[in-house]
């Protein structure tokens, strides 16, 4: 039996040291001579991992022939003379053991018990090992895809590790042979207490350590990472703070050109990484922590840890993100709850084109979306010429888009005056020369101003929108208003 080369190969492959293998068989041996002279005090166990010896020896003390009373501790002269020819009595007798004399069950049950004790080693060892290794980067390679997890190797020991489904990040397709970059989460102790090391791409410490890779500076300590928000194939925000103040943190982290951060980004399937400037003032940092949003007003809540957060319209969805990204983002990087308010209170009340569709058809709303107007105050701010200018459609449908929208806002567009100026109206007597003369205005009361459409009467005439039209319409002027014009425009003719 070449114990030298035993211990070598546990050593190497099991990662069990010599020390821990001899007391193991120390054990295994102990427990064999129990079951064979139920006990072992009288026993010596030799093991020397150095020159490979294990001997088993029985102490006992020579007594004269026909006097032994405890034979497990006392062996007859004539016995020990057996043994060896130079005993005496009083003397102790060793009497060398040896693995045939247990018999070939023992022999087996021992065989089982040191694999057990082994296995056991093992599962600690590897457990303390990667316990200690917990939140390190892990090069593996794929070994074996299965349904909810990829069992991998991992590249510098052989161990294989576990790679869950849930811990990949979206997009991440592997194949076997692959080489995957993770980090070492945490171990489990599964079926019959089985460590499990699980693997982790979507952990905020896989980000930490891909940007302590790629920046020296995180790893000399010159910038240290204040903290990591992900959303895993999504977004991601990291807080960084420099100790040197030549140093620019955000700068030292997406490198010339992006060239270090592109890196990071490839490895995790493109995942957008916000990295802002760490600082102790918290609406400083609620700020950045809304970027690219421009936020213009913060009120704090510090012991509610609440956050209203006032923006310009256009920057409010860039402060909400798809789906809701960056404001989650940045609440949970700050710790502060935000709520996002408008500016403008107006603006609040304005309404997307989209509400519309029942009344206007759609490729109609998307004429107006392409050229920017998205809301129906966008399109009410233009005059009609520049709408017809820049969506290239008829002037009626325009018009029709704008009374529509229009009356969406008429309770919010104010008061009605109380009296409408009539135009000036000038009366050519027949065959005359058109008089010089100024003709005099007439203010003559409006009637009441219907505020909806159904409340007009159909007696009433529709003020006209053009020139042309008002040369065609009905004169909406009363009798009365024409003789009082005639009359003031008689002296003149005479």
């Amino acid at each position: 039996m070449n114990l030298v080369e035993i211990f070598k190969d546990f050593s190497s492959g099991k990662s069990i040291d010599s020390p821990t293998m001899v007391r193991v068989l120390e054990d295994v041996f102990r427990t064999l001579i129990k079951k064979k002279f139920t006990t072992d005090d009288n026993f010596n166990i030799i093991v020397n991992a150095n020159r490979g010896d294990l001997e088993l020896w029985r102490v006992r003390e020579i007594v004269p022939d026909g006097e032994v009373t405890d034979e497990l501790s006392e062996i007859s002269y004539s016995e020990a003379l057996a043994v060896d020819d130079d005993y005496e009595v009083g003397e102790e007798c060793y009497q060398q053991l040896f693995l045939e004399d247990f018999g070939r069950r023992s022999i087996m049950a021992a065989r089982q018990t040191l694999i057990s004790r082994i296995m056991d080693l093992e599962k600690d060892e590897l457990y303390k090992q990667y316990t200690e290794r917990q939140g390190e980067l892990v090069l593996c390679e794929v070994q074996q895809i299965l349904k909810r997890e990829i069992l991998v190797i991992d590249d510098a020991n052989g161990r294989e590790l576990v790679l869950p489904r849930v811990e990949t990040i979206r997009g991440d397709y592997f194949r076997k042979g692959d080489m995957v970059r993770g980090i070492i989460k945490e171990v489990e102790m599964r079926n019959n207490n089985n460590p499990v090391v699980i693997v982790s791409r979507t952990d905020e410490r896989f980000l930490a350590k891909l940007m302590e890779q790629e920046v020296p500076e995180i790893e000399d300590g010159l910038i240290t990472i204040k903290g990591i928000v992900r959303i895993p194939g999504e977004r991601a925000k990291v807080s960084v703070e420099s100790y040197d103040d030549r140093i620019d943190p955000v700068g030292a982290c997406v490198g010339m050109k992006g060239s270090r951060i592109h890196g990071i980004v490839r490895e995790l399937n493109q995942e957008n990484i916000d990295v802002i400037p760490y600082t102790s003032n918290t609406s400083l940092y609620i700020q950045r922590s809304l970027t690219p949003a421009r936020v213009s007003q913060i009120d704090l809540d510090i012991e509610g840890r609440r956050a209203k957060v006032y923006l310009e319209p256009d920057q409010v969805s860039l402060a909400i993100g798809k789906g809701g990204t960056n404001i989650k983002l940045a609440s949970r990087l700050v710790g502060f709850e935000i709520d996002v308010y408008r500016n403008n209170e107006v603006e609040i009340d304005d309404v997307d084109l989209e509400e519309f569709k029942d009344e206007i058809e759609m490729w109609v709303l998307e004429s107006f979306k392409s050229i920017g107007c998205d809301t129906a105050r966008s399109v009410l701010e233009l005059n009609v010429d520049e709408l017809i200018r820049r969506t290239d459609l008829e002037e009626e449908t325009v018009r029709n888009v704008v009374a529509v929208l229009a009356a969406e806002f008429d309770d919010v567009d104010g008061a009605v005056p109380s009296k409408v100026a009539v135009p000036k109206v000038a009366v050519e007597a027949p065959g005359a020369e058109t008089p010089t003369a100024k003709v005099p205005t007439v203010e003559v009361p409006a009637a009441e101003v219907p505020e909806t459409a159904q409340d007009i009467k159909p007696t009433e005439t529709a003020v006209p929108e053009t020139r042309a039209e008002e040369g065609e319409m009905e004169s909406p002027v009363d009798e009365a208003f024409v003789e009082a014009v005639e009359k003031a425009a008689a002296p003149e003719e005479e």
